[in-house]
């Protein structure tokens, strides 16, 4: 689980620091230069998810918690707003008044659903670091930006196609889930 623990940490961190500390942020963009620094950025990002990943296959699980039974239709709502969530944050709609932060929530959601289905150690690592991840991402991105400004409306169809782009992935990520992750999705 070292691996995975490594990897969920440095993911961590460099997410975390822009919005802990701007001013560093700031100064090391200044220092190498903003295309410099977003390439070392995706480096560490990139890094710290093929830790993940091999930290996931190598870890040998243990059974922490029963997940309740009968959660299918649960999980598959708050992973499907999970991906409306997601889509909202690359997307001008009405859902952006309701979330200040939609790509986090997509996160948080997506992790509460897998918890409540995966009661193993290295889920509870993952999908417990990550839902930790975003929450204390939030709180974060809110100090930093202050008092929430809430956007313009924007007409309905765009709600719309964000939810048809949603249900579209959704789809696609439902069938090829076991054949991606091995595991069936209900």
């Amino acid at each position: 689980m070292s691996l995975l623990t490594a990897g969920l940490l440095i993911f961590t961190i460099a997410h975390l620091m822009p919005a802990a500390s701007p001013a560093t942020r700031a100064q090391l963009a200044a220092k190498l230069g903003e295309n410099a620094y977003r390439g070392i950025f995706s480096v560490v990002i990139v890094a710290s998810l093929v830790l993940i990943v091999f930290g996931w296959k190598a870890a040998d699980p243990t059974i922490l918690y029963v997940p309740p039974a009968g959660g299918g239709p649960v999980i598959s709502t708050l992973v499907f707003f999970a991906f409306v969530m997601f889509v909202t944050s690359k997307a001008r709609t009405n859902y952006r008044r309701l979330v200040r932060h939609p790509q986090m929530m997509a996160v948080l959601l997506w992790c509460v659903a897998h918890l409540l289905v995966n009661g193993d150690s290295r889920s509870v690592l993952l999908f417990g670091g990550l839902g930790a991840w975003a929450i204390f991402e939030i709180v974060l991105c809110n100090k930093r930006d202050g008092e929430w400004k809430k956007p313009d409306v924007v007409p309905f169809s765009a709600d719309l196609i964000v939810v048809a782009i949603a249900a579209v992935a959704f789809a696609a990520l439902f069938f090829l889930h076991k054949a991606l992750f091995g595991v069936l999705p209900y």
